[in-house]
């Protein structure tokens, strides 16, 4: 089957590649940072989205035409169906999904043009009032807890903002933890957010709020958690050793993917810990950074901090607090100290804080975290 990418990130051209793609009327379509990509790819390929992770290492993952159906029927099955409002880049899984879900509901959806305001999302939403008879037809979107945050604070300021983000009958929130009080603030303003767990593996949000969507099946294996169900990629292209050891089957031939991600199961809701591989060794004893970053975001001033590792010559690693000057009204490094010491342990205490004008992220809206760790060599400039 051939592959085309589509060239920049206009999300009309994707949108028709898609249309095309999942109609098979078209090629599969390469999105993301896709280069040097073979021209034929497994029949049945839809997409190839390709993205370099926070990490920095790139991977191109084969989604197929039934894959992105799947999550997108699944989606429809939990929050129901309506238009979409695309607010993501549509190179990234999030964004590429709005676009899926709104050629399965054969609805047009709306487009955000240039870069993301909290103007031009409140424009944006106000021209999808539509009905269906005397119905009114509901309006869904998807967002990254940034763009949340953003638009919460605009609020503050203009009501219209507000009266937007409660226009949705549901606004999924994705890409990244969302912290406790940007999900407390969304909660007060009205706003119906849903927080979704999932990966490009797995054709975007695959748990919502804890609980897996129909036909996903969920299983932590020695602290890791496995996902299993038709929203699985087919693996990643011309890479079948990565491929292989990410996608495993059981004892009863059951296709699993492992996330990476160490989490538990209680009561049948999926509560996420953190990353295997976000650990450094920090006196000898292990730290999950991921840990310490949800204790630091419950600190007054360090809602949106991230906490990155670094080298440390008596320690060997230690984690470094990495926070925009324009959020850290109010922080206090010592109480994040504290706060760290209390529930984990005075080893896993964040050695200091480096304050930036931006936090770098990539185009998904997620922390780049090996640019910040770059960063979090720079000397401390407060506490």
């Amino acid at each position: 089957m051939r592959l085309e990418p589509v060239v920049g990130d206009d999300p009309r051209a994707v949108l028709r590649a898609v249309r095309a793609a999942l109609h098979g009327a078209g090629p599969a379509l390469g999105v993301g940072a896709a280069e040097n990509l073979p021209a034929e790819v497994p029949a049945g390929t839809a997409a190839v989205v390709t993205t370099s992770g926070s990490t920095g290492v790139p991977k191109s993952v084969v989604l197929s035409r039934d894959a992105l159906t799947a999550s997108a029927l699944a989606t429809a099955d939990r929050i129901g169906d309506g238009a979409w409002l695309l607010a993501l880049p549509a190179t990234y899984v999030a964004g590429l999904q709005v676009l899926v879900r709104s050629v399965i509901a054969d609805r047009e959806p709306a487009i955000l043009s240039g870069s993301f305001t909290p103007q031009a999302f409140t424009a944006t939403a106000a021209m999808m009032v539509s009905a269906t008879g005397e119905r009114r037809v509901p309006t869904y979107t998807s967002l990254v807890p940034a763009q949340l945050t953003r638009l919460l604070d605009a609020a503050d300021r203009d009501a219209s903002v507000g009266a937007a983000l409660r226009s949705f009958e549901r606004v999924l929130i994705g890409g990244q933890a969302l912290a406790p009080a940007v999900r407390e603030r969304a909660e007060a303003a009205g706003v119906r957010i849903t927080r979704t767990y999932g990966s490009t593996e797995t054709s975007g949000g695959c748990v919502y709020d804890g609980v897996p969507l129909r036909g996903t099946r969920l299983a932590v294996e020695e602290g890791e958690v496995w996902v299993s169900g038709p929203s699985l990629a087919d693996g990643y292209l011309d890479d079948v050793e990565r491929t292989d050891a990410v996608f495993v089957h059981d004892t009863d031939g059951v296709r699993w993917y492992r996330t990476g991600d160490t989490g538990s199961i209680d009561d049948g809701v999926l509560r996420i810990h953190g990353r295997i591989d976000n650990v450094i060794v920090s006196g000898g004893l292990n730290v999950s950074l991921d840990r310490v970053e949800r204790l630091v975001r419950t600190v007054p001033g360090f809602a949106e901090a991230v906490v990155v590792g670094v080298p440390d010559e008596r320690w060997g690693e230690a984690s470094v607090i990495v926070v925009a000057h324009r959020d850290a009204d109010g922080a206090h490094l010592d109480d994040a100290r504290a706060a760290v010491a209390q529930s984990i342990g005075p080893h896993a205490r964040p050695a200091r804080l480096v304050l930036v004008d931006d936090l770098p992220t990539l185009a998904s809206g997620k922390p780049d975290r090996a640019a910040l760790r770059r960063l979090a060599h720079l000397p401390p400039t407060g506490h």
